[in-house]
């Protein structure tokens, strides 16, 4: 029954990788994010319910989030904002001093 409503959600809206996802998915998921915010691997196995650290690890995946990180540029007139567009920039917003603010992600 669950597999038949991904199927149909995935093809409805056109991405596939939506079947793939199973409840365990979000259990990895959960285990990560707490892990992450918390650093604390004892804690993790406690909200997962397990006996056992090495079945917490198993859904913890330890690895090292990075911040958000951007590169900043601005632009004087719509010529410049055009190029920063096209190298792949997003508009945040323009300053009273009609100067328009830009980022990427590192």
């Amino acid at each position: 029954m669950q597999l038949r409503q991904r199927k149909r959600q995935a093809h409805k809206l056109q991405n596939t990788r939506l079947a793939q996802i199973h409840f365990h998915t979000f259990r990895h998921w959960k285990a990560t994010t707490e892990y992450h915010k918390t650093k604390n691997i004892l804690y993790v196995m406690k909200l997962l319910g397990h006996r056992s650290i090495k079945n917490t690890l198993v859904y913890t995946q330890l690895i090292e989030f990075k911040d958000d990180e951007y590169t900043s540029k601005v632009a004087q007139n719509t010529k410049e904002a055009s190029e920063l567009v096209e190298a792949g920039f997003e508009y945040i917003c323009t300053t009273p001093e009609n100067i328009m603010l830009f980022r990427k992600r590192k």
